[in-house]
């Protein structure tokens, strides 16, 4: 199997170079506060097309949106609802995804549905990426119905010869999906239990999520 390119992220070329395949249409594999990303840009067809067939994923189920701060929150929704902005408030940049309101118009080869799933993650690289890149389209680096990977060869090992670039920033100490809830309905309801807990969740909301 073809090994992709592959570099530190400590690397002082790594972020130019994922910028590089980005841009490109191709498709990288990069640290986050939860997991390994695979990411690509959103709004090419091409490289999305890529990743579902990469992953095996149905394209019924649409790809989460990274960001590096709330000012790219703007390209992405119209509309950020009162419990969302308190959410973001206290756990941003962090392991929670928020289900919000899509704009009309923009990523529509990522998803058809009314609302996008946005996360800012706590990690350093990502961070500094996501703010050269924009928004990226982010999925877990496996297998659909596989198993999470912290350990970047066995990420290597299923998807390598799908890869253009791997940021290798070794095994990752935790491997817990984002929490994931939906702030298009009131209450807000948790779609997956993850990092943050509804307890957690609900020390801000008041007891308002279901």
């Amino acid at each position: 199997m073809n090994q992709p390119e592959r570099l530190s992220s400590h690397d002082p070329k790594a972020i130019q170079r994922a910028l590089e395949v980005l841009n490109a249409e191709g498709l990288i594999v990069f640290p986050t506060d939860t997991l390994y990303g695979l990411a690509c840009l959103p709004n090419s067809k091409r490289a999305l097309d890529k990743i579902y067939a990469t992953k095996h994923r149905s394209r019924a189920k649409a790809l989460p949106v990274l960001i590096a701060d709330t000012t790219q929150l703007t390209e992405i929704t119209h509309e950020i609802p009162p419990n969302a902005q308190k959410l973001i408030k206290h756990f941003w940049p962090g392991k929670l995804t928020l289900i919000l309101p899509k704009k009309e118009g923009k990523f529509q080869h990522l998803s058809t549905l009314d609302g996008i799933a946005l996360r800012m993650p706590n990690h350093p690289f990502a961070l500094e990426l996501l703010g050269k890149s924009g928004p990226l389209a982010v999925t877990s680096a496996n297998l659909s119905e596989h198993a999470n990977h912290a350990d970047p060869a066995e990420i290597l090992a299923e998807l390598a010869g799908h890869l253009d670039l791997f940021i290798d920033d070794d095994i990752l100490t935790s491997t817990t999906a984002s929490t994931i809830v939906d702030c298009t309905q009131t209450p807000p309801l948790i779609l997956r239990d993850g990092a943050i807990s509804k307890a957690e969740l609900n020390t801000v909301l008041g007891d308002e999520i279901a």
